[in-house]
């Protein structure tokens, strides 16, 4: 596996991870339009890593008041800093959790990644994003995250395994339809991303076999790098643009994105 290929992925990856235009649609995408191979776990884990590393550094500060609540649940203190926001995180992320454990268990994962599935879930859930961006008045901030919200969110987050979907789109997409200003859906989107995307690349670290090459550590530090930049660079652009373009932007690629698959699918 070339090192140009990994570095691809890995831009890709760390564009669209926290982008609402679904990465794992894109990685699906690029090996069965290209014929390229497979990236394999390995990079799989190496990328994971590079976009939790972007996302825990953009929300240092939301990250750290979040550790402090779990360590405050941990010693039996219900009242200390972050408790809640500990609280709604962890709600937010079992669903999610049950949900892909039973996919990979059943196999279903591999159905659901094909080039129909993909551009019909990337067109039908950027549609869901645009009504959502533009219904009804849009107040709450991030600090008036409650359980009952962390919850509906996080059974939303269920549907990003459908390749296409997004899980920022879709979790974005249910904090605007709770009534979330356009920067807090986005902020508390990349919060709930961080324990998922721990809990798949710990699941893939532990599926893969390692083993200590000069190429495998060079392939991985690009590919750790390479996610990390190009994720922080997307989080950077999205947070300080959100406010004059809205989410409109992605629906428009997300629309152009989902015919052209279909256009290839099915003919």
């Amino acid at each position: 596996m070339s090192l140009l290929f990994i570095l691809l992925i890995a831009v890709i990856q760390g564009l669209t991870e926290f982008l609402p235009v679904s990465s794992a649609g894109h990685l699906a995408a690029v090996p069965l339009l290209t014929g390229l191979p497979d990236q394999g776990l390995k990079i799989d884990v190496a990328v994971h890593v590079g976009t939790l590393g972007a996302v825990v550094y953009y929300f240092r500060d939301d990250v750290a008041l979040a550790l402090t609540g779990v360590g405050n649940l941990l010693t039996g203190r219900l009242n200390g800093p972050g408790v809640r926001l500990a609280i709604c995180l962890l709600s937010a992320t079992v669903p999610v959790l049950l949900a892909g454990a039973a996919i990979r268990l059943l196999g279903v994962d591999l159905l659901l990644r094909s080039l129909p599935v993909i551009g019909w879930a990337t067109l039908i859930f950027g549609g869901l994003l645009w009504w959502a961006d533009r219904k009804g008045v849009h107040e709450w901030r991030a600090e008036s995250w409650s359980l009952r919200d962390a919850v509906l969110m996080g059974l939303a987050q269920v549907l990003a395994l459908v390749p296409g979907t997004s899980r920022a789109g879709i979790t974005i997409t249910a904090a605007r339809w709770l009534g979330y200003r356009r920067e807090e859906a986005a902020r508390l989107s990349m919060l709930m991303s961080v324990p998922p995307i721990l809990a798949s690349a710990a699941y893939l670290g532990l599926e893969s076999s390692f083993t200590l090459t000069w190429d495998g550590v060079l392939q991985t530090a690009v590919a750790v790098l390479a996610s990390f930049g190009a994720a922080l660079v997307a989080l950077f652009l999205m947070m300080r643009y959100l406010r004059v373009y809205g989410y409109t932007p992605y629906v428009i690629y997300r629309i152009g994105l989902g015919l052209v698959l279909l256009l290839i699918a099915y003919t």
